[in-house]
């Protein structure tokens, strides 16, 4: 049975009063909530991962960050290594989202280093694909998602690949209120799966989580969720909000 998650990306929002504030409401929630086979993860800012770590119940709420460096250290000003997520007590590390592919160029080739670094130092890589609304409608999506997917992980021996939750945001729903249907998110995760079993087998690719993200809410969550292929969601806006992401992670 695969492991269910809820992810929450907060990206670059929250002051860490704010951060621990809203990783204990989810805290407290949590822990009085049937949890069996289910996950949360709370993707901060750098600046909070350490806090946020020691006000969560381990068993229950993993901690991850939104992204980390290419390189494994050196005099890279600024720049954040597996390393140094790995030793503030974070277990998962968010690569290839959408808006780092964007606003910082990064190609599949970048973030195939970075997945192998996150591996390294045992963080659990949550791997973004998706295409962008032109892709979509010149016919090509399914072309950019196994290109991500090719280039970024299946250089991955079986063991490794494992290790991975994939999660498929369509870039044109992320931010904009307008999500995928469950249908249309259905159809691309059968295919990612199907990928997935076509290089590893179908014992792996039966393993692996794979997860939708972009404009998911309390409203939209139960029906994504339903469908058999979605294993839950990397939550942005919504998760900044605890009524809303409480009752996502009741969707799961």
């Amino acid at each position: 049975m695969r492991l269910r998650i809820v992810a929450a990306n907060w990206k670059m929002n929250l002051r860490v009063e704010e951060g621990i504030k809203l990783a204990k409401e989810i805290n407290d929630f949590v822990e009085t909530y049937p949890m069996e086979g289910k996950r949360v993860v709370i993707c901060a800012p750098f600046t909070h991962l350490t806090q946020i770590v020691s006000v969560v119940n381990y068993w229950l709420i993993s901690v991850g960050a939104q992204n980390c460096a290419e390189w494994e250290r050196g005099a890279y000003t600024g720049e954040v290594s597996a390393e140094m997520i790995a030793s503030t007590g974070a277990h998962y590390v968010i690569i290839g989202h959408s808006e780092r592919r964007k606003y910082f160029n990064e190609t599949n080739e970048i973030l195939a280093k970075k997945v192998s670094l996150a591996l390294k130092y045992a963080l659990i890589p949550i791997y973004c694909i998706g295409e962008t609304l032109e892709e979509r409608n010149q016919g090509i999506l399914y072309n950019i998602v196994k290109e991500q997917l090719e280039k970024g992980l299946f250089f991955l021996d079986e063991e490794n690949i494992k290790r991975v939750v994939i999660a498929y945001e369509p870039v044109w729903a992320i931010g904009t209120g307008v999500n995928a249907t469950p249908q249309q998110a259905q159809e691309m995760h059968s295919f990612i799966r199907n990928l997935i079993k076509d290089k590893y087998g179908i014992s792996i690719a039966q393993q692996i989580p794979i997860l939708y993200g972009g404009s998911l809410n309390s409203k939209n969550a139960k029906e994504i969720f339903n469908e058999k292929d979605i294993d839950g969601g990397l939550v942005g806006g919504a998760s900044l909000i605890p009524s809303e992401f409480i009752e996502i992670i009741k969707a799961l």
